[in-house]
């Protein structure tokens, strides 16, 4: 399975490099997606946005690849990467809850607003952990899985709530993941 995104992927890669395309155009990129795709949630559109948000997501996938194959990951880079993620995902949730609550759309608008706090609570457990001193990277349900569930949701009919209760739960579990693993490290690292 792994194959068969490895082929696209390299070749995808190459024609950025090839094309000198800098990490933070793409990070842009990105964030500049998103803002779109959060303005036609608002105008109450589905498919088109869950559509919009493969490109958002190859943006945010090559953007610290191209940093590596260039040589210059930077702390600056990387901290502009994640901010820009952070901004996308408020963008993205919020004007999900915004469009479905103003479609009285209750259910799903609430679990849109527990799914952005979810998603943000990852990264920030992880920030807090690398504050301490340690790397934290694994987690059940991250921003890939996240942005794979939203398209399904958009793009196909119906879906919608079922996705975001997926990405409640899942996004629960790996907050509590997260947390637990830091909590386990940061006390390991306390007694060495």
């Amino acid at each position: 399975m792994r194959f068969l995104f490895t082929w696209p992927y390299r070749i995808g890669l190459a024609a950025l490099y090839r094309a000198g395309v800098r990490p933070w155009q793409l990070t842009l990129a990105s964030l500049a997606t998103n803002v779109v795709v959060g303005w036609l949630l608002v105008t109450g559109r589905r498919f088109l946005p869950g559509a919009l948000l493969i490109p958002a997501g190859m943006f945010d996938i090559f953007d610290g690849a191209i940093a590596r194959l260039r040589g210059e990951e930077r702390r600056s880079g990387a901290f502009l990467d994640s901010v820009m993620d952070r901004i996308s995902d408020t963008v993205l949730f919020a004007c999900l809850f915004w469009s479905e609550a103003q479609q009285e759309h209750r259910l799903a608008a609430a679990l849109a607003l527990v799914t952005l706090v979810t998603a943000l609570l990852v990264s920030h457990v992880r920030a807090e952990a690398e504050a301490e001193g340690v790397s934290l990277t694994e987690g059940f349900f991250q921003r890939l899985e996240r942005y794979v569930a939203m398209m399904i949701g958009l793009m196909v009919p119906e879906a919608l709530l079922p996705m975001l209760v997926v990405l409640v739960l899942l996004g629960g579990v790996t907050v509590l993941q997260r947390g637990w693993s830091a909590v386990r490290r940061v006390s390991r690292e306390g007694r060495a």
